[in-house]
């Protein structure tokens, strides 16, 4: 009698297992691109404050621009709707981690130490790095000028890497607007960042005390959507891209925002 109870626990037991390992399977099936169309909704972290990539439209109070337009359009295509979620620079990682929102549409660089912690779509355009001084600073011209000097850049960025690499005192500033104004006070030497958006914060403020002193030649950067390692949306999101790169959409974008085209 003892040996048949036995038995019918260890059978009991097995099935319970087998139940259970059936269930975990089906959870980690539903891939992340599965979910996401379950629920219709794309969560897309972005700053809302880097123009002409992510901004809000001084009429409308709109976020616009060009990373926005491009990650709206792979929704679209994708048939959910995009939700943003605005963060600054610094915390946007930190929320793509905790699964806060799906991926990243602000200007990220492609660069070898994100590449380790997240999986990338396809590059869609490219990225070239100034460095912006007080107009009479004549002082600093190339990057290894930077050695020593008080730079304003976000603590997570790439430029902010680029800069410490270069041996410039980081001033923690992951707002752009904030990181310029900086360097017209003469609080901070010299900020690097990305080319266009630079240029977008010169025509709305015609501020006369920057200038562009250099450009860093070697710090040209792939732009791309960043997303969680093994998620699958970095595939999903390529085919999109590709399909825009062909029929001339990301084209259109990047000559609304910029006047040409820099998609790739």
């Amino acid at each position: 009698m003892k040996k048949l109870l036995m038995g019918l626990l260890m059978v009991a037991l097995a099935f319970s297992l087998i139940g259970c390992a059936a269930t975990g399977n089906s959870s980690k099936s539903k891939s992340a691109l599965n979910q996401i169309k379950e629920k219709g909704v794309l969560k897309v972290g972005t700053e809302g404050t880097y123009a002409p990539y992510t901004y809000h439209d001084s009429k409308t109070n709109k976020l616009v621009g060009f990373d926005v337009d491009v990650i709206r359009e792979v929704g679209k295509r994708m048939g959910v709707k995009v939700q943003f979620k605005e963060s600054n620079w610094d915390s946007l990682f930190a929320g793509l981690n905790a699964k806060r929102f799906d991926t990243i549409s602000n200007d990220v660089g492609v660069t070898p130490e994100r590449e380790k912690k997240y999986d990338f779509s396809r590059v869609y355009s490219t990225s070239q790095s100034v460095i912006v001084t007080p107009k009479n600073n004549n002082k600093i011209k190339t990057l290894s000028d930077l050695k020593g000097v008080k730079v304003a850049q976000g603590l997570s960025s790439n430029y902010g890497e680029m800069t410490k690499k270069a041996g410039a005192v980081i001033v923690g500033q992951d707002e752009l607007s904030k990181a310029l104004k900086l360097v017209s006070q003469g609080r901070v030497e010299a900020t690097v960042n990305d080319q266009g958006a630079v240029l977008q914060y010169f025509k709305e403020t015609n501020d006369s005390n920057l200038k562009i002193a250099a450009l860093v030649k070697s710090n040209a950067a792939d732009i791309a959507f960043p997303v969680l390692k093994g998620s699958g949306l970095d595939k999903a999101f390529t085919k999109q891209l590709k399909a825009m790169k062909k029929d001339g959409t990301l084209k259109k974008i990047s000559e609304k925002y910029f006047g040409k085209d820099i998609s790739k």
